[in-house]
């Protein structure tokens, strides 16, 4: 049986494996070649036990399918994570996201793309057009994670937008939000991250812990380097809709303190521990709570081969597969935005 090498994730430790069966595509999957995949911050939360999985991580990846349909074979793609039955009750109601019987990739029972070929179903692939790079194919998944959004909530010239994080996701989300919302704010803490959303022309301000306070208890604006606490942060903040992508408690709670009564949060984080939530203010304020996770890949691609969406300069640092540890170590540094893979 041949033989490859692949970052292999369990009890929470990470470890470079030089001989992982390939896997075998079942009937109706394809065999893919890796090329290049990005680290994101559910790879990071598995790491820290955000889900008890086992196996190898990662699934933002480009790469060409070696065995499969003929009309794949020999073609570069990007694939949906998630491999449903088809014939659950989820997937019968058009919830095949929440099929009952779901593998997903790098994430639950099934092999992920920190390796040098993974499997997909052949459903699940789409073809990278020709003028889209794998650097900038590399993040399908997570923008159409960004677009998933638009499919969940209506948002309107008339909304006035909070985006809580200035990474990866929130970079995007951003990005998604900005041509059909009144207003739009990015807060963030990174001035780097958020310099780069000031080029695009979409407004930012940046947060510091306060004074005296843990990570987690709340921020300051900082607005031409003079610390200020801005009203919009108080309880019954003036923002319709807002947007936590931090990954942290103090995250939620800027996002949930800048709501409107009857406004709405949506939560893009995944959290490796217990997020404490005031329910009351909650029921008070009459807010809607919404998860919100992946998303759809054909207008992702589309925005990408339109260059509708800026993802140039995302790219903080490269390593090969075999330096997939200190790969990790890079993303886990704070104010690193994507580290990707050279795999293929």
């Amino acid at each position: 049986m041949e033989k490859m090498r692949a970052l292999w994730l369990e009890d929470c430790r990470l470890r470079l494996r030089d001989s992982l069966p390939i896997p075998e595509a079942a009937r109706g999957e394809a065999l893919i070649q890796v090329l290049r995949a990005g680290i994101c911050s559910t790879d990071l939360e598995l790491t820290r036990g955000y889900y008890p999985y086992k196996g190898v991580l990662g699934h933002e990846f480009v790469g060409v399918v070696t065995t499969g349909p003929p009309d794949l074979e020999g073609q570069r793609v990007v694939g949906e994570i998630n491999a449903v039955c088809g014939d659950c009750p989820a997937c019968q109601h058009g919830r095949p996201t929440h099929c009952e019987n779901r593998t997903v990739l790098g994430i639950v029972n099934r092999k992920g793309a920190f390796a040098e070929y993974l499997t997909l179903p052949a459903a699940n692939l789409h073809i990278v057009p020709d003028n889209v790079t794998n650097d900038e194919a590399v993040f399908t998944e997570p923008l159409a994670a960004a677009l998933e959004i638009q499919e969940q909530i209506e948002v309107t010239e008339n909304d006035k937008v909070l985006v809580v994080g200035d990474g990866k996701l929130g970079q995007l989300i951003a990005q998604t939000l900005a041509p059909i919302a009144g207003e739009l704010l990015v807060v963030g803490r990174h001035e780097r991250k958020l310099e780069r959303l000031a080029k695009l022309a979409i407004p930012t301000q940046r947060t510091l812990p306060r004074a005296g306070a843990s990570s987690e208890s709340g921020a300051e604006l900082v607005v031409g380097g003079d610390s200020i606490t801005s009203s919009v942060f108080e309880s019954g903040g003036g923002f319709d809709i807002a947007v936590e992508c931090t990954g942290n408690p103090s995250g939620f709670e800027m996002a949930r303190r800048a709501l409107r009564p009857r406004g709405t949060l949506v939560m893009k984080s995944t959290y490796a521990g217990a997020l404490t939530l005031d329910a009351s203010s909650v029921v008070v304020d009459e807010i809607t709570l919404i998860g919100s996770r992946c998303g759809p890949f054909a207008p992702a691609l589309r925005m990408l081969e339109g260059h509708e969406v800026g993802v140039d300069g995302m790219i903080d640092a490269r390593f090969p597969l075999t330096d997939a540890l200190a790969a990790f170590e890079q993303a886990q540094r704070p104010g690193t935005l994507k580290v990707v893979l050279d795999i293929g």
